[in-house]
């Protein structure tokens, strides 16, 4: 405590410890004695007891000194006591050593102003902050000689200010946002927009920034000019179509001699077939239709590889449905790996909810298993295949991406950049037409999209196929469904251990107008089956614990009036012999017109004229 004047009249244990003072020191002293002499010699000391005296308190932050004269900084308040009859009888005074404080705060304000520095003197670099919904709050002189515009310009102006329109209007700063929350980092190459509307190309990084205790409080966004290494790439591209030119007429002559090779080969057998069976007008039937199915067999293969150079020249005509990638991959599972043998493991990997693409699917099957018997020709000894599906936003939009990578034993560099040539092949004469990898980037170009592969010698190859996402819904063929003349509202019991052959065969049956309850192994089946009553048992046959045989005999035996169909990619008499065979079995993949058919006739629903 203070008296009147600013004589001290009591004295803490703390005000002891503080200052250095015994009470018996220091009460009766004026308190203007642990102010710095800088202060004194300024008048402080009596501007606090005039401020106290006639606003009530006064509070301040500033050095005071001990009784050793070291100093230390102190938050100090001072308030005035009164009388009864409002007369002013003193001060109460509180003091708090807060130098760690300061100390801290001036190394923060620092730290900060170098980092303000470095930040600002960056040329090469916009370096700028953006606030949670986008907006700009601080901004270096590498962004202002980068994109044109002064600070005062941009601060609190939306980020978006930068993006082009098409880009604006895919909401593409919104993606780029809620990407870096959501991965932890964005980051891009893309076209942004000078301030007199000129067009650079960008490499853009966005990090999500969080205070201490984890909130969110805005992104740091750094932007780098990349149109010289642009151009640069252009203009390699430039001269390596200069090289491709050249190279024109040696790829002709080998397409033309290619072509020449492959189909003077199957006229040999169809002039050769056709001239024998003229001049042996009284052949045997069983000859004749031998010699009939081998023409027929060497026209279906002519017509296979003028299908192939035709999607290889983008001519090829497509019927393009919307589908679920990995729906239909599902489905081809086991053709693919009746193809490859048991020498070799085939790996799926596809992810669930892609987006639809509309492609034709009989193009992507002949691409994909292109792709898959020449990653089997790479790995003579054995190997594993793994094709894999997953969303892709790049550049040009949203689509999905389509992955076969391999084993085998690689390609070389100087074979790499030819291999989507048509007839270029390293195989073995007779052992490849070398229009495979050709067929699988024409149907990608075709479709919209875009091929790519790469390859290490002794560490395998990736051939990858990027289709573009659709917006339109997958169009059901009604007349087909209304043609199948099954009963409306057919209570179907749908038992699938795979979650994307169960959804494909979900929709189809809904198309076909069913009620359908879903079901992912045999357990779950018989359970539902004690609780809800069906009128038919769709079933796979290969599932994880009880097979779809058992689950059907089981069902006989406790639900004799219910029909079971069985579905299976495998052939039907693998499993059960003609003689002994109890349950229709419908072979996969299989389309709405087949599941219907089956139905009917398991059934017996009359079918419409």
């Amino acid at each position: 405590m203070l008296n009147a004047e600013g004589r001290i009249v009591t004295w803490n244990t703390g005000a002891e410890r503080f200052k250095g003072y015994s009470a018996d020191e220091i009460i009766g002293e004026h308190f203007s004695r642990f102010f710095s002499p800088e202060d004194q010699a300024a008048g402080v000391p009596a501007r606090a007891l005039n401020a106290a005296a006639h606003e009530g308190r006064f509070e301040a932050e500033g050095w005071r000194v001990r009784k050793d004269g070291s100093r230390f900084w102190a938050h100090a308040i001072l308030d005035a006591i009164y009388g009864d009859d409002g007369s002013l009888k003193g001060f109460a005074k509180i003091t708090r050593d807060i130098t760690e404080k300061r100390r801290l705060e001036q190394a923060t304000y620092e730290s900060a102003l170098q980092l303000k520095m470095l930040v600002e003197g960056v040329r090469d670099y916009a370096i700028y902050m953006l606030d949670p919904r986008g907006q700009i709050t601080s901004w270096n002189s590498g962004a202002q000689a980068i994109k044109g515009y002064e600070e005062q310009e941009v601060l609190g102006q939306h980020f978006s200010l930068f993006y082009t329109e098409e880009d604006r209007a895919r909401d593409m700063p919104t993606v780029a946002l809620e990407s870096s929350l959501r991965d932890g980092k964005f980051e891009a190459e893309a076209q942004r927009v000078r301030k007199n509307g000129s067009l650079f190309w960008a490499h853009v990084v966005i990090d999500p920034i969080f205070n201490q205790v984890g909130e969110h409080v805005g992104f740091a966004k750094i932007t780098r000019d990349i149109t010289e290494r642009k151009q640069a790439e252009q203009e390699l591209r430039h001269t390596q179509e200069a090289l491709l030119q050249s190279q024109k007429l040696q790829a002709l002559g080998e397409l033309a001699g290619g072509i020449a090779h492959d189909f003077n080969n199957l006229m040999t057998v169809m002039r050769g077939s056709a001239d024998f069976l003229l001049r042996q007008p009284d052949l045997p039937l069983e000859k004749r239709n031998r010699y009939l199915s081998i023409m027929l067999e060497t026209s279906e293969r002519a017509t296979s590889l003028t299908s192939q150079l035709l999607a290889f020249a983008r001519r090829q005509p497509l019927e393009p449905e919307v589908i679920d990638l990995s729906v239909r991959l599902d489905a081809v599972g086991e053709m693919l790996q009746r193809t490859l043998g048991s020498l070799y493991g085939l790996k799926f990997d596809l992810a669930p909810g892609l987006w639809p693409v509309e492609i034709d699917p009989a193009g992507l099957e002949a691409a994909l298993l292109n792709a898959v018997v020449n990653a089997r020709d790479a790995m003579p000894n054995g190997g594993r295949i793994t094709i894999s599906t997953a969303n892709s936003t790049r550049e040009q939009g949203d689509g999905v991406l389509l992955s076969i990578r391999d084993t085998g034993e690689g390609i070389p560099p100087e074979t790499l950049q030819r291999v989507f040539e048509p007839f270029f092949t390293t195989k073995p004469t007779g052992k490849g037409t070398g229009l495979g990898l050709s067929q699988i980037h024409g149907y990608a170009v075709q479709s919209g999209g875009s091929a790519r592969i790469e390859s290490e010698v002794g560490k395998g190859t990736l051939v990858e196929l990027w289709l573009p996402r659709t917006h339109k819904q997958r169009q059901v063929d009604r007349a087909s469904a209304r043609h199948a003349g099954l009963p409306p509202g057919l209570r179907v019991l749908l038992v699938e251990d795979s979650e994307h052959v169960r959804y494909f065969a979900r929709q189809l049956l809904e198309d076909l107008g069913c009620k359908v309850v879903e079901a992912s192994d045999g357990q779950d089946a018989l359970l539902v089956l004690q609780e809800r009553e069906f009128d038919l048992v769709f079933s796979d046959i290969v599932m994880p614990g009880r097979s779809g045989l058992e689950l059907a005999t089981q069902i006989r035996l406790s639900h004799a009036e219910l029909p079971v169909l069985l579905a299976s990619g495998y052939s039907s008499k693998q499993f059960i012999p003609i003689n002994e065979r109890k349950f229709p079995i419908l072979r996969k993949p299989y389309k709405l017109e087949t599941l219907a058919a089956g139905i009917n006739q398991l059934i017996g629903a009359p079918e419409e004229a």
